[in-house]
């Protein structure tokens, strides 16, 4: 699995970085042929004083992907929410390649 984490209009810390590739590493344990994951960490707002945090998740699998957006006032908890939508969407994926 290839991980590739982009942040635009800011420098993520270290700390970050590690959180989004801890959280990433339990993904496989829902689809075992995942070929590429890339993650996006935006800030929005910009001009104002409360910025938003974006965080987007694309997956690539053999003859399909999956993406979700999420947006709140962390980076940690948009990518949380964005990582439960992606779940959800494999999920359903997989229960309907099954039926």
């Amino acid at each position: 699995m290839n991980v590739n984490i982009q942040t635009v209009r800011f420098n993520a810390d270290e700390k970050l970085v590690e959180f989004v590739n801890k959280k990433l590493e339990k993904i496989n344990t829902f689809h075992d042929r995942i070929i590429k994951v890339d993650v996006f960490l935006k800030l929005d707002n910009v001009v104002h004083a409360i910025k938003d945090k974006i965080a987007e998740i694309r997956v690539q699998v053999p003859r399909h992907q999956f993406f979700v957006k999420a947006t709140s006032k962390s980076f940690e908890e948009s990518f949380d929410s964005a990582l439960d939508s992606l779940v959800n969407q494999i999920k359903r994926k997989k229960d309907k390649q099954a039926a």
